[in-house]
């Protein structure tokens, strides 16, 4: 079902099937297949690929050369009808690839709304990326990586498979991250190794003065203190506490399946 009001160039291929909502606009040789749904004002500049069973929200940008849905390149894939969901105003840039998740993944990779993702990043299966991220140019996260609200991850970075990033990190430009980053950190290296808490990325979104103090302790009591994660663990939940702030940083551990950077 095509929308009365999108616009297709003559030279884009919608199968039928595809969903076309409102205001869409689909540039020159653009490719859509059947089982795609694309929502109101989403805009595919020229030469997009979107395949498989992928859902895109509104208001997306979606430039050059990017491929979305198409199958994933885990060896184990043997053409299940698994899928991909983008969220709503996220800016896609040119060759950005997303690939469809797997069934031993859960089906499903899935990115949230309002990111930007750079030129020729890339999205493994059974990614789970949330809102307000940054993916600069070359950023490349392997399968079942996790990367929660505004975290910013550098150019010609690497993360491992199964790597969760937590909220608010910042990792450095051509890293590799092998371990779980617990969030507000900053990291950089490879392997990537901590080196304090993005204070500045925090101030930005109206973190207070007491709540920054609090995450630095708990940063400390984590890497500074000497202590092991199960010493410091007990004193970093009493701090979020009583500041519900740093409750990400505590509730942190119980997720990481690799463990975290040191």
């Amino acid at each position: 079902m095509i929308d009365k009001t999108a616009f297709i160039h003559p030279s884009a291929i919608v199968e039928d099937g595809a969903v076309i909502g409102p205001k869409v606009h689909i540039g020159p040789f653009c490719y859509v297949g059947s089982q795609v749904e694309i929502g109101e004002g989403t805009e595919l500049k020229s030469h997009v690929v979107i395949n498989g069973v992928t859902k895109i929200g509104r208001d997306n940008r979606i430039f050059q050369f990017v491929s979305i849905g198409e199958i994933n390149q885990d060896l184990k894939y043997a053409g299940e009808p698994t899928r991909v969901e983008v969220g709503d105003r996220n800016n896609i840039r040119e060759s950005v690839t997303i690939h469809r998740g797997t069934v031993q993944g859960g089906g499903l990779t899935k990115v949230g709304s309002d990111n930007l993702l750079m030129v020729n990043a890339h999205i493994a299966h059974d990614c789970v990326i949330g809102n307000r991220c940054i993916l600069a140019n070359n950023a490349t996260l392997g399968g079942h990586v996790e990367v929660d609200d505004f975290a910013i991850i550098g150019g010609m970075t690497a993360v491992h498979q199964f790597c969760i990033i937590g909220a608010h990190v910042m990792v450095g430009g051509c890293s590799g991250v092998a371990q779980d980053v617990p969030p507000f950190v900053i990291a950089q290296g490879n392997h990537a190794t901590p080196f304090g808490i993005n204070i500045e990325g925090l101030k930005r979104r109206g973190f207070e003065k007491a709540d920054l103090h609090a995450i630095r302790n708990a940063y400390k009591l984590l890497y500074r203190s000497g202590k092991t994660l199960e010493e410091a663990q007990p004193e970093i939940a009493a701090i979020a506490a009583e500041f519900p702030k740093a409750k990400p940083f505590s509730d942190f551990f119980a997720r990481s399946t690799r463990g975290i950077i040191r």
